[in-house]
């Protein structure tokens, strides 16, 4: 897990080793550029940050970088931390503001009692 949560332009770093696994960071400038309008300066500084809070580790030649954390544990630490932060740490309290009034159909609140009876 990164050593501390990620920022918005991190996750964006994060996106692009996720998806095209391992790149140099030449290819992350390149990618960046193309979706989200960086300059190389820009996308280096970030990756910096990746690379600092152990999410991203660099390796030599070429600068090549790789996801040292999956998507699925930052997805994990930041509900947990808003779990944590937004409803006093009780998740059926997020689950309850989810479908706050929702009308479910009969396969949702199926595949709900199933998800409960896999965590019991």
């Amino acid at each position: 897990m990164p050593e501390e949560k990620l920022c918005d332009s991190e996750r964006k770093i994060m996106e692009c080793l996720w998806q095209g696994g391992e790149m140099s960071a030449k290819e992350l400038a390149e990618e960046l550029e193309k979706t989200v309008g960086w300059s190389k300066p820009t996308t280096y500084t970030v990756l910096r940050k990746c690379v600092a809070k152990g999410a991203v580790e660099r390796m030599e030649p070429g600068f090549r970088c790789r996801a040292l954390v999956s998507r699925a544990e930052v997805c994990r630490q930041e509900t947990d931390e808003l779990i944590r932060r937004n409803y006093g740490g009780s998740a059926d309290r997020l689950v309850a503001s989810l479908l706050g009034g929702k009308k479910l159909s009969a396969q949702e609140i199926e595949r709900m009692k199933k998800l409960i009876e896999e965590l019991e």
